[in-house]
């Protein structure tokens, strides 16, 4: 059966988790309280999700194998998603490979949209719509749509995510589910076709196998503190190496990722701990921050409280959370 919930967070790490059809972790990358509103909409074979977060970030994006998505930015004026060396900025769309991974990161807060299907249905509709089969490509791709078929494609998406918010009881009528998804559809199909008629734009992933077996390593101590040095000795790369990776799919070096990582990972301990049963001076040196003080300034300055206040907040869980205030308007392009 049709329906559709919105959520609203101050957390990164329940905002990833409740992310459909991808793994993703989030590391907050410039100081601010962390704001962030997910709509998600399930129709027939259709999924939607629009998200919006009010901090840049970075993450590291896995895409599961049984959905094909696809991703846009979700208003006209708002600063690009970077992936590696490759720029998505409004009226494009990126395509993803089945199962990709990737990096992507955003310099403002960003509001972006998404689709996904089977990979079976995503075939039969472009057999259906097209006339013949929608390539899922070997790797990510942007495409860059003629400008009234990709605004249509907008204004319904945005249509759909205001009615979850205002009206959800309307999304859950059968006939008008299938209305909205079959509208859906013919604007996604016909915004793929014309814009993969255009020349493509491929995403340089030549130093992703080093990104991965970055990843693979934090991946294995998701819980513990990791340093340049030991991280070098495991990927196999020299430091200066390591930190050309790392420019081109985070936009930062290995060390400043390294830090930002510990202290989400401190942030997400403080979230999910017991205030009677630990303190903020026990998590901090856990995660190897050895001087309070300094840990608490940088913690303020990074996460917008004091790390004692993040201790003493109950967890938050997303299933149980409504949006009761407007969040604030993203950062505009001049």
């Amino acid at each position: 059966m049709p329906h559709s919930t919105v959520f609203s967070f101050t957390d990164p790490y329940t905002y990833q988790q409740a992310v459909r059809a991808a793994a993703a972790d989030i590391f907050i990358t410039s100081p601010g309280q962390f704001r962030a509103e997910l709509t998600q909409i399930d129709l027939y074979r259709l999924w939607l999700q629009r998200g919006r977060e009010s901090l840049p970030r970075a993450a590291k994006v896995a895409n599961v194998a049984n959905r094909q998505p696809v991703l846009f930015l979700a208003h006209d004026r708002q600063g690009p998603l970077v992936f590696g060396r490759q720029v998505l900025v409004p009226g494009e769309i990126m395509i993803y490979a089945r199962g990709s991974e990737h990096y992507q990161r955003s310099s403002t807060g960003v509001g972006w949209a998404a689709m996904s299907l089977t990979p079976d249905d995503f075939a039969a509709l472009g057999r259906a719509i097209a006339g013949g089969d929608l390539t899922v490509p070997a790797s990510n791709r942007v495409i860059r749509p003629p400008p009234l078929l990709m605004e249509r494609l907008l204004r319904l998406h945005s249509a759909a995510g205001q009615l979850a918010a205002t009206a959800p009881e309307i999304l859950t009528h059968p006939e008008v589910a299938r209305a909205i998804e079959q509208e859906l559809l013919r604007a996604m199909v016909g915004c793929l076709i014309e814009g993969l008629g255009q020349r493509e734009k491929p995403m340089h992933d030549r130093r992703l196998p080093v990104m991965q077996r970055l990843e693979r390593l934090l991946e294995a101590n998701a819980d513990s503190p990791l340093y340049l040095a030991e991280v070098c000795a495991a990927t196999g790369v020299p430091a200066r190496t390591l930190r050309q990776h790392c420019l081109e799919h985070l936009g930062m070096g290995p060390h400043q990722y390294l830090w930002l990582r510990r202290m989400n990972l401190a942030r997400r301990s403080l979230t999910m701990s017991d205030g009677t049963a630990t303190t903020v001076t026990a998590i901090a040196n856990d995660h190897g921050f050895a001087e309070l003080g300094r840990f608490a300034v940088a913690y303020r300055r990074l996460f917008g409280e004091a790390p004692s206040a993040t201790l003493r907040r109950p967890a938050e869980r997303p299933r149980d959370l409504v949006s009761d205030h407007p969040m604030p308007r993203l950062p505009i392009l001049p």
